[in-house]
């Protein structure tokens, strides 16, 4: 039986990893890759003693950090279940090949990241993939010198922007957002030092209060169809062709939010986003279960905080560990 399994090795995966380490615990690590969303991240600039760096240089320490500590990752896998039996639990994880894997463990941290909400609009799916992305970073440098749009009003759009503006020769961001104070100009989530800069560009055209209707394209996109979200929801096909607007884009970028990766998650408490609920030292309502980072109902979704918040998970879960009997 193990000490503790870690779902997951992004950034609080990583720290939990790392600390589960130093102190001399018989863990396992299970991820489907190291890094999560941070390894898809382009400029980092706020992680403590690094003035800049890339998610993927990071993610990358991250691997060589915990390889010095610690060798068993598996990777490639994840997890399908969790389920307590007695005092300690059983850990279910599949990979895509369906290979299965059991694991026994006294505790268990919970650190499995977030992923990309989809846009649920007609063409998304057909068009995945052949001008549609979800992450600007991997696939923005395919666009050089065509025109694209971002979609959203958060940090990541904002950045999305910022990069898109080096690379194409027109950039449209569309925000459902007017452009007011109380909105922070239209990105309500966005930090205004990134608002300012993606104002300032002359290559990038802002189109307010704006909904997608649709993704165009042949076979590859070649435009989307908006109309104002103050048209209404359930107009007729023939009403909401009259407030339709289209634009010709080769490219889309799409930052509209994250949704936590917790279907697996059965035996604890989860609110409505689906975030897993913790205390202050990450104990779910589940014993033996922590969780930390971007999955949990922590407020602020941030690379530092969820390495803390790793920490902190470690810790609690070595504190249970030090007092647990086998039954």
């Amino acid at each position: 039986m193990k000490d503790l399994v870690i779902i997951g090795a992004a950034a609080a995966g990583s720290a939990a990893a790392i600390y589960a380490g130093r102190n001399n615990l018989d863990f396992v690590i299970i991820s489907k890759d190291v890094g999560g969303e941070v390894a898809l991240s382009g400029k980092v600039g706020n992680w403590p003693g690094t003035i800049t760096t890339t998610g993927f240089e990071l993610a990358k320490n991250f691997r060589e950090h915990v390889k010095t500590i610690h060798d068993q990752i598996d990777e490639g896998f994840e997890v399908t279940d969790i389920k307590q039996e007695k005092n300690y639990h059983i850990v279910t994880a599949k990979n895509s090949a369906g290979e299965e894997k059991t694991y026994e463990t006294k505790a268990v941290i919970i650190a499995s990241g977030i992923h990309p909400r989809r846009l649920p609009v007609p063409g998304d799916e057909k068009y995945y993939g052949k001008g549609i992305t979800y992450c600007t970073t991997c696939d923005g440098p395919l666009f050089k010198g065509k025109t694209t749009t971002t979609i959203g009003a958060g940090n990541s759009a904002l950045e999305s922007v910022l990069m898109m503006s080096r690379i194409s020769e027109k950039v449209y961001l569309l925000t459902r957002y007017p452009d007011t104070e109380e909105n922070s100009g239209g990105f309500p989530k966005g930090e205004r030092i990134l608002v300012d800069k993606v104002k300032e560009l002359d290559n990038v055209e802002i189109i307010y209060e704006a909904d997608t209707t649709e993704i165009l394209g042949e076979e590859m996109v070649t435009g989307l169809k908006y109309k104002n979200k103050n048209s209404g929801e359930d107009l007729s096909a023939e009403a909401l062709a009259k407030v339709e607007k289209q634009i010709e884009v080769d490219g889309v970028m799409i930052h509209i939010g994250m949704i936590p990766n917790s279907d697996f998650v059965k035996c604890s408490k989860k609110n409505p986003m689906g975030e897993v609920e913790v205390d202050i030292k990450c104990n779910t309502d589940c014993p033996g279960v922590f969780a930390a980072g971007d999955v949990t109902n922590v407020p602020y979704k941030q690379i530092a905080i969820a390495a803390g918040h790793g920490v902190t998970a470690a810790m609690g879960a070595i504190e249970y560990i030090n007092r647990w009997k086998e039954e």
